[in-house]
């Protein structure tokens, strides 16, 4: 709770001052919330939320399970497909070395389809659970699925996730 308070406060562009009248706190209480030095009920919670125009939202916990690969490598696949913020999903992003190892660092435009169907190659091949939850929107990637080229393995690794959002 103490980073998304403070998260939703930035956001909204309000000092903790601001934010603390607006939600009928003191400031000190919001920012002994917004460093973990106490914790507010959930409904307190949302009060400063909203005053911050924000609110919570229940959002799937997505799990990762590994299915086996070509030449014994491991896939990592979600058991629901991931969604991204529309700002993360449309990203400009160079990727982690871990997985564009290849050449020199590349910078990709999510907001293109051709080089998001390049990461989208790269994660779900080379990719750990952090770098599809990192990078890869599931309703992008169901647009793009079978545009894809990816390895025999890893198609069938994802194919029941993917027509399950189907």
């Amino acid at each position: 709770m103490p980073g998304l308070l403070e998260r939703a406060r930035r956001a909204a562009g309000l000092s903790q001052t601001e934010l603390a009248h607006r939600a009928a706190t003191s400031r000190s209480t919001l920012s002994a919330y917004e460093h973990g030095r106490k914790i507010p009920s959930l409904e307190t919670a949302l009060r400063l939320l909203r005053a911050a125009n924000h609110d919570l939202e229940l959002v799937r916990l997505v799990t990762f399970h590994d299915a086996p690969g070509r030449a014994g490598r491991v896939v990592s696949v979600p058991d629901s497909l991931p969604r991204l913020p529309l700002h993360q999903a449309c990203a400009e992003i160079a990727l982690p070395l871990h997985l564009d190892w290849s050449g020199p660092r590349r910078t990709f435009d999510l907001a293109n389809r051709h080089d998001r169907a390049r990461v989208y190659e790269i994660v779900l091949r080379e990719g750990r659970p952090e770098d599809v939850l990192a990078y890869v929107d599931g309703a992008l990637l169901v647009d793009l699925w079978h545009e894809l080229v990816l390895p025999r393995g890893v198609r069938a690794a994802w194919a029941s996730v993917i027509a399950a959002r189907r």
